[in-house]
């Protein structure tokens, strides 16, 4: 069909102070009538986006296989621009994103600041992530890797697992992400989570329920793919639960959820270890020493068992995640909400 589709997505790492020299347009016209603009969501037209980042010449900060993400603002706050390649699968991803986020408001979830859909264009605006993403300060190499302390790392897990909660049981319809992963956590210049891409969500999910066709691509990336979902091709709430669990492992041990070196995945490495049950210092990040809470790390430890367990059934909700993390791991979160990594010690 040769559409050309623009994403704007909030997914890279750069310094909000490289925004200076490009092209802005703080004061984009008001478009007409959708319905997210109602909670501050901008309709944009195509020449607005393209004064935004200057006929798409302003920095670059990132480039992929099928995008290039530049940066630019809108309305003084700044955005991140992910310019993808022509395809009819992206032509859906758009759709599906643009329902999913104009329906959904939570302060875990990226806020959509403003789209465009003229013609076979498709853009659309989030708010811009200062720190990146969780994959690159957990495995993104140099000082950076390994080095968010304990606390940290458990106030985001609560903080995605509060996103997740909302789209499960408090959005009408319900929504299921389907691809929950470290490279979709955003971090926020306070270091605070925001779950991003949509793509691949799916609405109106009381429980479980739809089988995958062969118009549909498969959901989800490798090492977080609910072993369920591929034997059944059916997507359900505990499709997250289990990428969720493999989150938390990766937050537990600093390890990657697929190596593809290796072709090794993460919950098939540590089946041994989380089956025996034992002393979680076996599981524990080594980069981190002793700086960590050891009854959090057996509490994680269990809770993301728990979470990739092979039968759908017996995976908790993530109600029950949320409220055995805010349970288990009480000093963790409130050394962060005192402005505090708080690193325990065993």
């Amino acid at each position: 069909m040769g559409q050309r589709l623009r994403f704007f997505c909030c997914g890279c790492g750069a310094n909000a102070a490289d925004g200076g020299d490009m092209e802005v347009d703080d004061e984009p016209e008001r478009g007409g009538g959708k319905g997210g603009e109602e909670a501050g969501t901008r309709q944009l037209s195509w020449a607005q986006v393209e004064r935004m980042t200057g006929g798409f010449t302003s920095a670059v900060v990132g480039e992929g296989g099928f995008s290039t993400v530049y940066l630019a603002r809108l309305s003084g706050a700044l955005a991140a621009v992910k310019v993808h390649r022509s395809s009819e699968r992206i032509h859906r991803v758009f759709r599906q994103e643009l329902e999913t986020l104009l329906r959904v408001r939570h302060p875990h979830i990226v806020r959509l600041l403003g789209f465009c859909e003229q013609q076979d264009e498709g853009v659309l605006v989030l708010e811009f992530a200062a720190n990146g993403n969780l994959y690159e300060k957990l495995h993104g190499g140099g000082k950076a890797a390994g080095a968010m302390p304990w606390a940290r790392r458990v106030s985001v897990a609560v903080q995605v697992a509060q996103a997740l909660e909302y789209l499960h049981e408090r959005c009408e319809p319900q929504v299921v992400h389907g691809d929950v992963k470290a490279s979709n956590v955003l971090l926020d210049a306070s270091m605070s989570a925001k779950l991003c891409d949509f793509g691949s969500a799916r609405m109106g999910f009381s429980a479980a329920v739809r089988p995958r066709s062969s118009a549909h691509t498969m959901l989800g990336s490798p090492g977080y793919v609910d072993p369920h979902y591929i034997r059944s091709g059916v997507v359900t709430k505990k499709t997250d639960v289990y990428s969720f669990g493999v989150l938390l492992l990766e937050l537990l041990t600093g390890m990657e959820a697929f190596c593809p070196v290796e072709g090794r995945l993460l919950t098939a490495v540590l089946a041994p270890r989380l089956k025996a049950a034992g002393d979680a210092r076996m599981l524990v990040d080594e980069r981190l020493g002793s700086a960590y809470d050891a009854g959090e790390a057996s509490a994680v430890a269990a809770l993301a068992a728990s979470c990739v367990g092979q039968n759908p059934s017996l995976r908790p909700s993530m109600g029950d995640v949320v409220r055995t993390l805010e349970q288990s791991a009480q000093g963790s979160i409130l050394a962060v909400g005192r402005g505090s990594d708080g690193q325990g010690k065993l």
